[in-house]
């Protein structure tokens, strides 16, 4: 590439891949800890929240789309839905017409589990949400961090976000809040 063709220079590639970079790893930082707070009551870490969140999410995945939208290594994500299913919180199985690759469901008894640590989620215990509270106090809404969306989009494609917000849509449109609490509706039948 010849260097008029850019539109960009070094220094300014350099600036911003290293803006990304510190505030990404600061940002992680309290993400993690967070994180771990909130799981730590129910025996889980990071990879073990986040393959039941999938899981739950695309109502049954292969380990290859665990990795995938879970921005881990295969084998990470086989080792820790492993665990999981030892723990009786997946299902392992093999499809009929494909053999070669390894399929995982949440159980009712992970269900359960990923259910009831939504419902003890705690703002007041999340240091990202505390420090987005200012700018929700200024422009009356939490960021939208569409420039990051962005970002993100570009790296790992259209339908890594279409598994995202597919994830928010969910809880958006199957809990409800009551007394400061997320709950799964529940859809009631009457017989006649």
């Amino acid at each position: 590439m010849k260097k008029e063709e850019t539109q960009y220079s070094i220094k300014e590639a350099m600036l911003f891949s290293q803006r990304i970079a510190q505030l990404s790893k600061a940002l992680w930082k309290s993400i993690e800890k967070d994180w771990q707070q909130w799981i730590k009551p129910f025996n889980l870490n990071i990879n073990e929240h986040h393959i039941l969140w999938i899981a739950y999410h695309l109502k049954g995945a292969s380990i290859s789309e665990i990795a995938k939208f879970g921005v881990m290594h295969v084998s990470t994500a086989f080792n820790f839905s492993k665990k999981l299913e030892e723990r009786g919180l997946l299902q392992f199985s093999k499809k009929e017409n494909d053999k070669r690759n390894t399929y995982i469901k949440i159980t009712d008894k992970g269900e359960e589990v990923l259910l009831k640590l939504m419902e003890d989620y705690d703002p007041s215990k999340n240091a990202v949400f505390s420090g987005a509270l200012p700018l929700k106090a200024l422009y009356g809404k939490f960021p939208d961090i569409l420039e990051m969306m962005c970002i993100i989009r570009n790296i790992y494609g259209e339908d890594f976000m279409e598994i995202f917000e597919r994830s928010f849509e969910n809880i958006e449109d199957e809990f409800i809040e009551i007394d400061g609490k997320l709950y799964k509706r529940v859809e009631e039948t009457y017989s006649k």
